[in-house]
């Protein structure tokens, strides 16, 4: 079976590649590498394997369709997006022009072609402020900032393609991702955003200190609570996903997550449990955009799919500190 991978020069994307290559899938890569990186690529080769590899841009339709018509694939993973929500807020019309046409075009572009599956990378900041919690699938899609807003519109495409008889789906809503492929593949955003990775510089020396925005959210100790989900349980996820894929017509959706939900300031303290670093923090006012707490309820992944996370908040940590050590 041959996948098409958008944004698999990326973080996720180039790790659920070699694990895709490695259990035996023919795998191609597109990736306009504006956040994804060519040493990232070669990494892949050197861990998992060959595959191909297109440069084009999922903006520029006309490009992407000529690109697309020279080969062949039977399902494709969507990655390929801008990530950072304090960005999408300040520029929501470039996130939507990416993140929704670009998907729109790779939709249009597949459907032509007569492929029929598509997996989804979507997110939690779909629910926004949630109404309950853990929160299941079955939430009210109301996203606080344009990143959310973005996936949103690319799910609610892929409902009208499945109505329409016209592409199969999956759409999967990541909690948090974190860690690395064995400390040789790992977070490497340019800006990075995401607090593990920050946290783990700032205890290097990169930075001063880190700045923790808002203590006073209703929550045990102030700052926000998230879900941390291991890199490789979520790469996993996909397997599992794609192989219900091939068995279902329609679409569905499915939360990636533990279960399990930390502070910030938690999160602060087992970095500092696992790695022995003390890293200085400023707390600063909130960030527009932001959630209290956004922390999955599994239960029909792990029903439907059989699939279960198996690492903890320690094991992230260790695994994201191999790569970072190595940077």
């Amino acid at each position: 079976m041959t996948i098409l991978i958008t944004g698999g020069a990326g973080y996720i994307g180039s790790i659920t590649a070699a694990k895709l290559i490695q259990s035996g899938y023919k795998v191609i890569i597109l990736d306009n590498l504006e956040k994804g990186h060519q040493e990232t690529l070669d990494q892949i080769k050197q861990v998992a394997g060959d595959f191909e590899f297109i440069k084009v841009d999922l903006r520029d339709k006309e490009k992407l369709e000529l690109a697309l018509g020279e080969v062949d694939f039977d399902a494709v993973i969507h990655f390929a997006a801008y990530i950072e929500v304090g960005r999408s807020v300040k520029e929501p019309k470039e996130f939507m022009e990416n993140n929704f046409g670009g998907a729109k075009n790779l939709i249009e572009v597949i459907v032509k072609k007569g492929v029929k599956k598509f997996l989804f990378s979507s997110t939690a900041a779909v629910y926004g402020h949630p109404e309950e919690l853990p929160i299941p699938e079955t939430a009210k899609l109301k996203p606080i900032n344009p990143y959310g807003e973005s996936k949103v519109r690319v799910e609610k495409l892929l409902e009208k393609y499945a109505d329409f008889g016209k592409l199969d789906s999956i759409r999967l809503r990541y909690f948090n991702p974190a860690g690395s492929l064995n400390g040789l593949i790992g977070e490497k955003h340019e800006p990075e955003t995401h607090l593990i990775p920050l946290i783990l510089k700032a205890g290097k020396g990169e930075r001063d200190k880190l700045y923790i925005f808002g203590n006073d959210y209703e929550t045990k100790d102030g700052t926000p609570i998230r879900d941390y989900i291991h890199i490789m349980d979520l790469v996993e996820a996909h397997i599992f996903a794609l192989k219900h894929l091939e068995k279902i017509s329609g679409t569905d959706v499915f939360n990636v997550g533990t279960g399990t939900g930390y502070t910030v300031k938690e999160v602060f303290e087992t970095v500092k449990e696992v790695t022995r670093l003390d890293v200085p923090y400023e707390i600063v006012e909130r960030r527009e955009g932001d959630s209290k707490e956004l922390v999955a309820d599994p239960s029909k992944i792990e029903a439907v799919l059989g699939w279960k996370a198996q690492y903890n908040l320690r094991d992230i940590i260790q695994s994201a500190w191999e790569f970072e050590k190595t940077q």
